[in-house]
């Protein structure tokens, strides 16, 4: 299967694909370094020059600054870039391709695109972590939790503070670091979008 992995810097997903025999590549925009094992498999340029009917699958991890509840306080001053944002998930969802999930955080798309097809988390998949996902699906079916873990002693995940917030402080690189992939949601994506 050829399959683009559209917004991807990490490259989680690309090679949890490619480790089952998958033709696949990620793209980001260019000047965004590019991670994981297979860097000769990575594009750097706007995702849009590359939808084409080429693909039989894309899962795309649109930036979601300007999309994401927790980013709400400042969309008021944003509209330009929130609407430019949502037109480039449109263009995503809209891509010549018989097999698309869009992921994303809870957030605007729900309301100003559709509701998602389904909210995973990654203790479902074998993380002791929350971060609510949203998935946007065409063509694939609803992605089946390989590894659910139950709920701490203390209520909270690893990653939570005692009022449920996420622990990870201010830093330059950390919307980078909470928009990398869990791997055990990666392996379930190529084991079970690979075959559909």
């Amino acid at each position: 299967m050829r399959v683009l992995v559209a917004c991807e810097w990490s490259g989680v997903v690309r090679d949890a694909f490619r480790a089952r025999g998958h033709e696949a590549f990620s793209c980001d925009l260019p000047g965004v370094r590019p991670e994981g094992f297979h860097f000769d498999c990575h594009v750097a340029c706007d995702v849009r020059v590359l939808l084409e009917p080429a693909w039989d699958l894309i899962v795309a991890f649109p930036p979601c600054t300007h999309l994401a509840v927790s980013g709400a306080r400042y969309f008021a001053g944003k509209a330009r870039e929130q609407a430019a944002a949502i037109d480039f998930v449109r263009a995503l969802m809209g891509a010549p391709c018989p097999r698309i999930a869009i992921e994303n955080p809870v957030g605007v798309l729900s309301t100003k695109v559709r509701k998602p097809d389904q909210i995973i988390q990654p203790w479902q998949f074998g993380h002791p972590e929350s971060k609510a996902t949203c998935l946007w699906l065409k063509g694939l079916p609803l992605l089946t939790p390989t590894h659910i873990l139950p709920t701490p002693a203390s209520g909270r995940w690893a990653n939570q503070t005692p009022s449920g917030q996420n622990k990870l402080g201010p830093s330059p690189d950390r919307a980078k670091r909470r928009g990398k992939t869990y791997t055990g949601v990666a392996m379930a994506m190529a084991a079970q979008w690979g075959d559909a």
